[in-house]
């Protein structure tokens, strides 16, 4: 495991490889993974969401179905090109290019979606995420961490990055669901009145 984060320019390599490197739009993983995150949200609507990570958009179309405002942001330009057209009649979702959590939107989110990013980051830099989640949850806001549980190259694990950062967050938020598969976990936080 490396001690930093990942590069864009690792990202950029992977999409000007193949479009899809997760296969996010055709694999069944995928597929139960955005159906069950989902479901998981205690919300019928949320007034303004934020993902991160949106990749080509497939996810960013299902979140945006209950959210009235939603930015989808990623560190890549190529899946966000994607991401545009998947979702381009979805005049409430707007993308921008950020390095998270070095840059990070200045606006306030009743909902954080974090699949299947965290682990790129190094721990240091785990720690300002959930930083930089605090200063901008709603007071009655969630964030909604998945990740992939089995082996992996990256800097962390699915579990070692959920648990650092649900433990950096426990000063303002609480774990309401704790859940897992045989290849992923899921963990809602919800913002506490602490």
């Amino acid at each position: 495991m490396t001690a930093t984060s990942l590069s864009r320019r690792y990202f950029e390599d992977l999409y000007a490889a193949e479009a899809d490197p997760w296969r996010f739009a055709t694999s069944v993983y995928e597929s139960a993974k955005y159906t069950r995150s989902i479901d998981a949200l205690p919300h019928a609507r949320y007034r303004k969401g934020l993902e991160v990570g949106c990749s080509i958009g497939v996810m960013t179309r299902k979140l945006a179905e209950r959210c009235d405002d939603l930015l989808a942001i990623d560190i890549a330009a190529a899946p966000l090109a994607v991401a545009r057209m998947r979702c381009a009649e979805m005049t409430w979702v707007r993308f921008a290019r950020m390095t998270v959590p070095k840059e990070w939107p200045n606006r306030i989110f009743d909902l954080i979606v974090l699949s299947e990013v965290v682990y790129y980051l190094g721990e240091a830099d785990v720690v300002l995420l959930a930083r930089r989640a605090e200063s901008t949850l709603a007071s009655s806001g969630n964030i909604l961490l998945v990740h992939w549980t089995r082996p992996t190259n990256y800097p962390l694990s699915g579990d070692r990055a959920a648990e650092l950062f649900i433990d950096q967050a426990s000063t303002y938020a609480d774990v309401r669901i704790q859940e897992r598969t045989k290849e992923f976990r899921l963990d809602l936080l919800a913002r506490s009145r602490k």
